[in-house]
């Protein structure tokens, strides 16, 4: 299998919440999408695996993703080793993407920068062809994406680039509230978390809002990477 673009979270609802809108964009533009959660979010205050897992799959069912896989690696623990740098390697090699989206570099939850780091680390590794791995008793080829891709998770950075989402804002707001467990539920009496806000919806529109004005649409996600980017002329940036 191969796919124009592979995203990765650090938990179920990170890819969601961060480039639902830059997804939606590139599906509906004939482009292929998968997604692999590094953990299942089971140290998430609110909700279980199980219903988190549930909400994934209907959220990458109304994305038309062609897959979403779960490496279950351990929220709030898993490391950047050798042992889980292999388990991605093997997703990398497996969907042999253009384009991967990856967690936020810096940020509030310490687990999204682990991940970060984690992410870029195999995405490299996957480039070597001395690394051996195999999937379901196949060996599988070295494989390096073209590009990776830092999305914006709790804190605001100055963007490399700013994907308009305008046409696709209100179906990522949709594509959001498939985690219903983990937002605003006035009948829940599971402990309130800054997710749980009913003022969070509102943050969502005003982080794609502030995005989007600076390239002078009305909604955008922003994204860093860490590599010059290349073009023939001025005039292919414009």
């Amino acid at each position: 299998m191969q796919v124009d673009i592979l995203a990765f979270g650090a938990h179920p609802d990170d890819v969601e919440l961060t480039s639902g809108g830059t997804l939606l964009r590139h599906v509906a533009e004939g482009r292929s999408v998968a997604i692999v959660d590094l953990t299942r979010g089971e140290l998430g205050t609110r909700g279980t695996p199980e219903t988190r897992h549930e909400e994934a799959q209907a959220a990458a069912r109304m994305l038309r993703a062609v897959a979403r896989e779960n490496l279950d690696l351990g929220d709030g623990f898993f490391v950047n080793d050798k042992t889980s740098q292999l388990r991605v390697v093997e997703m990398v090699r497996k969907y042999r993407p253009q384009v991967v989206l990856a967690n936020s570099m810096s940020d509030r939850h310490p687990d999204h920068g682990r991940a970060a780091e984690l992410e870029t680390a195999a995405c490299f590794l996957a480039g070597l062809s001395k690394i051996e791995t195999s999937l379901d008793g196949k060996k599988q080829e070295a494989w390096r994406p073209k590009a990776i891709y830092h999305y914006a998770q709790h804190d605001l950075f100055k963007a490399s680039v700013i994907i308009d989402i305008s046409d696709y804002f209100e179906k990522k707001l949709e594509l959001v509230k498939c985690f219903k467990s983990q937002f605003h539920d006035p009948n829940s009496s599971e402990p309130q978390t800054i997710l749980t806000q009913p003022r969070f919806m509102d943050w969502i529109r005003s982080r794609a809002m502030e995005y989007g004005w600076h390239i002078g649409v009305n909604y955008g996600e922003g994204f860093v990477i860490n590599r010059e980017i290349g073009a023939r002329s001025f005039f292919d940036l414009i």
